[in-house]
């Protein structure tokens, strides 16, 4: 496992923690502003996480496909797919 994968399952478990505290909330019907700044919250550790696990398979998977021409085309599709439904 590398520096990238640990830290981002650092950044998961943190948003898991934050997830359940947002359910805590709502069961507490605590107030509304609270519990959507904590939403807000877990959703960009779920990005910092993503851009993590997007980086280590930039700089490992798509850098090794670089060695053959089908492979290289293919991990670019899969980046630009996943660029697309990053920017929607």
């Amino acid at each position: 496992m590398n520096q990238e994968q640990k830290k981002a399952i650092t950044a998961l478990k943190t948003t898991k923690g934050q997830i359940e505290g947002i359910i805590k909330m709502l069961e507490e019907e605590r107030y509304c502003i609270d519990v959507s700044n904590q939403i807000m919250a877990a959703q960009a550790g779920l990005r910092r996480a993503n851009k993590l696990i997007l980086t280590q398979h930039m700089n490992h998977c798509v850098k090794e496909a670089f060695h053959d021409e089908h492979e290289k085309d293919k991990k670019i599709e899969e980046m630009i797919e996943v660029l697309n439904k990053l920017l929607v």
